[in-house]
């Protein structure tokens, strides 16, 4: 299909109203990303971007549209590594109120002429105070979870720049969107490979600064970095813990599993499948295996009966301290029986 037929046909369908260069933009992205720009990936988010100051110092802004991945993609990206595991329903705070003035448009008579005036009124809104979510990773055979705790206060986005009153969505919905920016940051915890762009749910109503790559919340005054700020990822159940990874492992093992899978890539969408290695007679100038990796293929090698010695006389080194790090993946293989 030409690019005008596929801009015309976006723009009809999933991405009414848009223009045709902000159309044209998700299309370069799902061509460079390998999407399906019909499956609607991303989503174009209005943003109000700081770009100049005027001879007075006050700030010049222009609303733009802006590419974002939706919490959809996120969730695509970790199914195709085929070690998503699921993910435990989203957890509530306490219940907090916020009060704001909501401005409300009317049409008056003015001198014959119809005149569209604002008014405002005392407004509240019943919103929960954090909300958890909680991902799971397979991580060398271990079902590992990965928490994460987000604020309804940090993430909301309001009706414009100098107003604390919430936009329509999430006045409408504010159980629902926090709980996407939760999940969102648990999937970008558990999964690093989906991608380090913070979704178009919790960048909706911020504000770009061009000027140093910072962004600002409709109230703070205190700008952000682009990424949403990292936050200590308490558990609100109150046990103490911190990213605890459960019964079924020990922490020391579940942070190694954890290291272990980050250093080797699992997953990653590079073109290289997970067990993807080079042949054994290949180069061995690559860095040998790390520390948490040579632990866990010792306990698996252990465990189904496989000789260190084998291991090492397959891949032709004196020692597993010494094995290429390119060989891993078959290494662990071997170790867990296969031939």
């Amino acid at each position: 299909m030409p690019a005008e037929e596929q801009v015309a046909v976006l723009q009809s369908t999933l991405y009414p109203g848009a223009a045709d260069q902000s159309v044209r933009m998700v299309l370069s992205y799902c061509r460079a990303a390998d999407l399906d720009p019909l499956m609607k990936p991303v989503h174009l988010v209005p943003m109000s971007v700081k770009v100049a100051r005027n001879e007075w110092g006050d700030d010049q802004y222009e609303t733009r549209d802006v590419v974002m991945p939706g919490i959809g993609l996120y969730r695509i990206r970790a199914a195709r590594t085929g070690q998503y595991a699921g993910m435990d329903e989203p957890e509530f705070g306490p219940m907090k109120t916020l009060h704001y003035k909501r401005r409300i448009a009317e049409w008056v008579q003015d001198g014959g002429r119809r005149k569209k005036v604002w008014r405002y009124e005392d407004a509240t809104l019943e919103y929960p105070e954090w909300c958890k979510v909680v991902v799971y990773r397979i991580v060398c055979g271990a079902r590992c979870p990965f928490p994460a705790v987000e604020y309804w206060r940090e993430n909301y986005a309001t009706a414009g720049r100098n107003t604390e009153a919430p936009n329509e969505m999430w006045e409408r919905r504010p159980f629902g969107q926090l709980a996407k920016c939760a999940e969102a940051q648990a999937l970008r915890k558990a999964f690093p490979e989906v991608g380090a762009q913070p979704t178009a749910e919790e960048m909706e109503g911020r504000i770009i600064d061009v000027d140093d790559v910072r962004t600002i919340d409709g109230t703070a005054t205190v700008a952000d970095s682009l990424m949403p700020r990292a936050k200590v990822q308490e558990a609100p159940a109150g046990d103490g813990s911190r990213n605890d990874f459960g019964a079924d492992s020990s922490e020391g093992a579940a942070s190694d599993a954890a290291a272990a899978s980050a250093e080797a890539g699992v997953g990653r969408e590079d073109g290289n499948s997970p067990g993807s290695t080079q042949p054994a007679g290949a180069s061995t100038n690559s860095k040998p295996i790390t520390e948490p990796m040579l632990r866990i293929l010792r306990k698996k090698a252990g465990a189904n009966g496989v000789p260190e010695a084998d291991i090492c006389k397959r891949f032709g080194v004196q020692a597993l301290e010494h094995l290429p790090f390119q060989h891993v993946n078959e290494a662990m293989r071997m170790a867990g029986g296969a031939k």
